[in-house]
């Protein structure tokens, strides 16, 4: 059984790969509009059609009942969308026949805990937990506690606490470092911090981070994989850790952790000089 789900975008793609799907397996819910309680479903594989943001829409909705993803890029970057829609034409039915790799990842649990228990609330999340400011837009001060000891405070414009496979999203453009996505680590990254000695910190995943912001702004939210979760209030406590279901994708001979990393931030290892300068003396061997 298959169970599918695809951005509204790429109509021709999409229906032409649900004919592929349909030649090797049964699809139990085609859910186009990432509307369907995917906890409740029944399933042996999600086709996930889109880019990364429709992997982290699909495993939102799966909750604690994770299925193995295969990710079909139709959108921009594709770090875990890896697979093109040719590609997946000519896999799928081998990956059907089985068996076939499937690594796990670190998923999260972002617990809001309230001063009234009964407001509490919990999310999952694959990629990250971002505390942002929000208006009026001034810095804050963020505590964070590891294992409830206090660590330090961060004066900045937000924080993120993201896991492997967020390490390249937001996370990376706030300066984080690339974490391999089967680690079991998390990853603190300040949003334009203050101090400048305040840098990334990794640490294990067996841990439970705290974060405190006493003087949140009008503004200032939490939010899990770039959905927002809730506004942040004077006297919430955000607490993360490991959480019990993995995310399972599956892995596809030829694409590899490294590959796709190569390829998807340009790490070419060379300069590429442009064909219109090569009279101007310029050499590629420079």
């Amino acid at each position: 059984m298959v169970l599918g789900s695809a951005t509204l975008a790429s109509a021709g793609q999409t229906e032409r790969l649900r004919g592929v799907i349909n030649e090797h397996a049964d699809i139990v819910v085609w859910d186009i509009g990432f509307q369907a309680d995917l906890a409740q479903v029944e399933a042996d594989l999600a086709v996930v059609l889109g880019g990364d943001g429709s992997i982290l829409r699909a495993a939102f909705q799966m909750g604690e009942r994770q299925v193995p993803v295969v990710g079909v890029n139709l959108g921009k970057l594709g770090f875990l969308a890896d697979l093109s829609a040719d590609e997946f034409a000519t896999v799928f039915a081998r990956i059907c026949q089985g068996p076939t790799g499937i690594v796990e990842h670190l998923m999260l649990e972002c617990w809001l805990d309230k001063q009234d228990p009964a407001a509490s609330k919990s999310q999952l999340g694959l990629n990250e937990v971002a505390i942002l400011g929000g208006a009026p837009f001034a810095m804050l001060d963020v505590h964070l506690y590891v294992d409830a000891e206090l660590v330090t405070t961060y004066s900045c414009d937000g924080l993120i606490v993201s896991t492997p496979v967020g390490s390249t999203a937001h996370s990376l453009s706030a300066g984080g470092p690339i974490l391999r996505k089967d680690l079991q680590a998390f990853v603190i990254s300040p949003i334009s911090p203050h101090t400048l000695t305040n840098r990334p910190v990794v640490d294990s995943a067996e841990r439970v981070y705290e974060l405190v912001v006493p003087q949140p702004h009008a503004g200032t939210a939490v939010v899990i994989d770039g959905r927002m979760f809730a506004p942040l209030e004077q006297g919430d406590r955000i607490r993360i850790q490991r959480a019990k279901p993995r995310f399972k994708l599956v892995e596809v001979a030829g694409h590899s952790y490294y590959r796709t990393l190569r390829q998807k931030l340009g790490w070419s290892g060379s300069l590429r000089i442009n064909e219109s300068r090569s009279g101007s003396g310029v050499s590629d061997e420079g």
